[in-house]
């Protein structure tokens, strides 16, 4: 019997199913709420305008911005690949809690960044924070798929491989240029914001050509 064929069924564990789902919900969302936490202007602000408080706040105010926007794709993603989920076993299971154990993670990463973004410990902290969980995002993906258990195509996990791979690649990039550049390597982080598949078309070929 393959795994496949011994997971539970979908279908015939709708609730069980949709527990698990509505708890790694429940962890993007708490993590996602978290992150601005970390904002905060300081009520005496002995002279000093407001504008000139949040300048003091920009690295935090960046990095923010990017695990909002970092997490919101994770979910995005997490959300569209249990939506092809046709079956679960303890595996899936188990690689969705150690993928959710990361994106936890996030908040305090972020806190860091915010607190230490000068410095090449808090850039390398906050960056493999943030690859680990692309890195997991696309294991726990191809492994789903090559177990049967989703209705994704090849394509689709290949599609899943460039965006993770991606991502894992701009944050990796940033760590060397931290212990050169500390200021600059944060600025990396913006190529993130750029999607291979959507705008170059990367594995598209392969998908036309399939």
């Amino acid at each position: 019997m393959t795994r496949g064929e011994a997971a539970k069924k979908r279908e015939e564990h709708e609730v069980e199913f949709s527990r698990i789902v509505a708890f790694s919900d429940g962890v993007f969302a708490i993590a996602i709420t978290l992150l601005v936490l970390n904002l905060h202007i300081p009520k005496e602000l002995h002279g000093e305008s407001v504008g000139a408080a949040l300048w003091h706040e920009r690295e935090s105010l960046l990095a923010y911005g990017i695990s909002f926007a970092v997490i919101g794709r994770y979910w995005l993603i997490h959300h569209r690949l249990f939506g092809e989920v046709t079956g679960f076993d303890s595996r899936l299971l188990g690689l969705n809690l150690f993928y959710l154990a990361w994106v936890v993670l996030v908040p305090f990463s972020s806190e860091v960044i915010g607190d230490h973004g000068s410095e090449t410990g808090g850039i390398v902290i906050y960056a493999v924070n943030l690859a680990v969980v692309a890195v997991l995002g696309w294991v726990m993906a191809a492994d789903a798929h090559r177990a049967g258990l989703t209705r994704l195509r090849s394509e689709d996990e290949r599609e899943y491989r460039y965006r993770a791979f991606f991502v894992a690649l701009v944050f990796t990039a940033s760590i060397p240029v931290s212990f050169v550049a500390p200021s600059v390597a944060p600025f990396l982080w913006l190529a993130l914001f750029l999607d291979p598949v959507e705008r170059f078309g990367v594995g598209r070929a392969e998908r036309s050509t399939g």
